[in-house]
């Protein structure tokens, strides 16, 4: 006895099973494409303008008197921005804030996450909102804040260090670096703490139960168990403060007008900002922000390469 299906019946199921695998399919064209459109538009697209506009140049014709033309310059404006002493400077002195900025707030944020995952933590979900609450203050604000600090006329810190014969100057040519360093740290501390912090938190409870069981104190625990298993983390938090420390603009050009020892093209941004805002040479400032790129991408590419490589040795 054979049965038969009703040709009905097959075409509806059949587009009943083009409903489902278009379903997830539409889902994600849904809630993707705004995002690129939106990544293209307002990330992508001003890189590429900007590396665009730093190969043209705006000359005047004739003898300098007629009307400024847009030239196609090509590498000028990278030699030209290669060859000033003070964006050359810049430079080195970025490099010097990240070799500061980097270990320091990698080691902070380690030490509080153990800190506050440790057995004997007290109260640590309050610690960690108490650590965490610097991020939520724009970095503006945060810096006019330390900036009255820094100042001895108005810290009430300084003044007490001052009665008892220790003048710190914090804002002087050779501890200003310091004193951003510091800033930065106050502020984005506490978030790459909740980064290790919710690594700490994945590492399976047996692993500490069988150390605890094969004699392993708390120094082994965490050199032997939960450093070697947050590495990952570790370098992520790293990585995002090596860009971070690249991206120095806002803190320097608040704490400008406190100081004589900050410049107006103290960092790379802030000589960007400088050509493109007060000298009006807009050209020449998207060539040091594509220099800058540029740098921001080789560290951390390398950075990224050295660590791998290490793993995979260490593996």
């Amino acid at each position: 006895m054979s049965t038969t299906i009703p040709i009905e019946r097959l075409t509806s199921r059949r587009k009943t099973r083009q409903r489902r695998r278009s379903g997830p399919i539409g889902a994600i064209l849904l809630f993707t494409v705004p995002f690129a459109l939106m990544f293209l538009a307002f990330y992508v697209a001003p890189i590429i303008y900007a590396m665009v506009q730093s190969t043209f140049a705006q000359k005047s014709s004739g003898l300098g008197l007629g009307a400024l033309q847009e030239v196609f310059v090509f590498f000028d404006n990278y030699v030209r921005a290669l060859s000033t002493p003070s964006f050359i400077a810049s430079l080195g002195r970025l490099f010097l804030f990240c070799i500061i900025e980097v270990p320091l707030m990698v080691i902070t944020a380690t030490i509080l996450a153990l800190l506050l995952e440790a057995g004997k933590a007290v109260w640590p979900r309050a610690f960690r909102v108490i650590f965490f609450m610097p991020y939520g203050v724009p970095g503006v604000i945060a810096t006019l804040l330390w900036g009255f600090l820094y100042v001895p006329s108005t810290s009430p810190v300084l003044q007490g260090l001052a009665a008892i014969g220790i003048d710190i100057t914090p804002l002087q040519p050779n501890s200003v670096l310091f004193a951003i360093a510091n800033i930065s740290l106050w502020v984005y501390a506490g978030y790459n703490m909740i980064i290790l912090t919710a690594a700490l938190n994945s590492i399976p409870s047996e692993l500490y139960e069988a150390a605890k069981i094969d004699g392993a104190g708390e120094w082994k625990t965490i050199f032997l168990i939960k450093l070697p298993l947050i590495r990952p983390s570790i370098v992520l938090v790293t990585l995002f403060t090596i860009i971070g420390t690249l991206q120095l603009f806002v803190e320097p050009l608040v704490l400008s007008p406190l100081t004589t020892a900050i410049s107006s093209d103290f960092t790379p941004n802030m000589a960007a900002y400088n050509q493109a805002f007060a000298q009006g040479n807009s050209n020449l400032a998207a060539a040091m922000a594509v220099i800058v790129a540029i740098l921001a991408f080789i560290m951390s590419f390398g950075f990224l390469r050295i660590v791998n490589k290490k793993g995979s040795e260490a593996w």
